[in-house]
């Protein structure tokens, strides 16, 4: 992944981050969260991808496919129960790489910053956090 924009001759060079690219800021973010914060997440799978599926736009009332940086699927701790479901999908964190790319052209925020955003912000629907809760866990880490 390029860095240097200063430098033109760089920029004819550049390319856009890829997919394991925006993963590995997830890996290197994930891995910057608060030890209990991670232990809670075990099991937890995080997969980046280019965009949403139509069934998850249409789920979610998207009106574009760039409407998703991101997304938890399953069922949240608070929700889970003792004897859950064995054979039950596993909890899901979905990163969308064109839409955080898009939202990245438009920002003056540097693009790992807006992958640990999106990545906090979904690990925190697994946990049932508040906008608040998970504003906190965010500064801690930044």
């Amino acid at each position: 992944m390029a860095d240097n924009f200063d430098d033109p001759q760089a920029l004819h060079r550049a390319l856009a981050p890829s997919l394991l690219d925006i993963e590995a800021l997830a890996r290197e973010a994930y891995g910057r969260l608060p030890e209990t914060f991670r232990t809670l997440c075990e099991g937890l799978v995080i997969r980046v991808e280019d965009f949403p599926t139509g069934e998850v736009l249409d789920t979610m009332g998207a009106e574009s496919e760039f409407d998703l940086l991101g997304l938890f699927q399953g069922v949240g701790l608070p929700f889970m129960t003792e004897g859950q479901v064995t054979g039950q999908m596993p909890n899901m964190v979905w990163l969308y790489r064109r839409p955080i790319l898009d939202y990245w052209a438009e920002h003056e925020e540097p693009l790992g910053a807006i992958v640990t955003h999106v990545l906090v912000h979904e690990i925190g629907h697994h946990f049932g956090l508040s906008d608040e809760d998970m504003e906190s866990i965010e500064a801690s880490i930044d």
